[in-house]
Order: structure tokens, then C-alpha cells, then sequence
């Protein structure tokens, strides 16, 4: 039921978003979703590509900073108060969301969006426990 998520720390200039993209287009890797946070400084891009393994390779090949994390994919409700049912089964569970960003496609009807928690596990085993759709990386990739 984990996504793996690669993070790339990038220097906030001209050209190197750009980059990022082309050194993974060149490699015949796709992505599926993305968020960037940044600062005045530098940047940190989080990716959901098909080939994560491959990814991590070849950027680091290029000369970036890239690490492997866990994240949680959950199919969210695409209705008023959806996410809202989402992060009230969280917070009743008490487990913390780090960040979260919505994903490129929809499943069905619903929406999907990547979540990061502090506990991983806790976060599935509260979310399926009370029914919440948690999708599995394989699923995810191929969207």
C-alpha cells in the first residue's frame, strides 16, 4: 500500500526545473504527480514516477540530490467536506500529516491525493480500519 516518492533538492534558478524534467524524459521515465516547495534559495521537488528506482539513478548521475521515501496514495471523496472525512479519520487516529499534494488523474469518482505522515503504518492501518481506500504503488505508477 505504500508509493514511493522521490525528492530532488534544486538550486532555485533558471533552468534547473527544466532540467529535472529532461534528464527523466531522456531516460523514458514518466510523471505521475509532482509537488514544489521552495525557498528563496533552493527548491524541493517530490516526484511519483513509473520507474523510481531508474529516477533515482540517472538525477544522481546528473549531479542532483535525490532520496526515497514513503508516501500513501488514498482516494479521497471529490465532493464538498471529501478531504475534510479524510483528515478528521487522521486526526481522530492521531496521526500527523506532514504535507500531501493531489495527484495528476482521478480513480473512478473520487479524487486522489498523496499523503506523507511521521508514522507510515499507523496512517494505513487507521485509514483501512475505517474503510478509507488506500492504493497500492503498482496501481499508482500506472494511472
Amino acid at each position: 500500500m505504500k508509493v514511493a516518492q522521490i525528492s530532488i533538492f534544486i538550486e532555485n534558478k533558471t533552468g534547473r526545473l527544466a532540467e529535472v524534467s529532461r534528464v527523466l524524459g531522456d531516460a523514458g521515465v514518466n510523471i505521475r504527480a509532482l509537488s514544489l516547495a521552495d525557498t528563496s534559495d533552493f527548491g524541493i521537488l517530490r516526484l511519483i514516477v513509473d520507474q523510481t528506482d531508474k529516477a533515482k539513478e540517472v538525477l544522481k548521475k546528473e549531479g542532483f540530490t535525490v532520496s526515497k521515501t514513503e508516501v500513501i496514495a488514498v482516494e479521497v471523496p471529490d465532493r464538498p467536506k471529501g478531504l475534510y472525512s479524510i483528515l478528521d479519520i487522521l486526526d481522530k487516529g492521531k496521526v500527523n500529516v506532514e504535507y500531501m499534494y493531489a495527484f495528476v488523474e482521478r480513480c473512478g469518482e473520487n479524487a486522489v491525493i498523496i499523503f506523507r505522515f511521521d508514522d507510515v503504518d499507523a496512517a494505513i492501518k487507521v485509514l483501512t480500519e475505517n474503510s478509507v481506500q488506500v492504493l497500492p504503488g503498482d496501481r499508482i505508477y500506472g494511472i
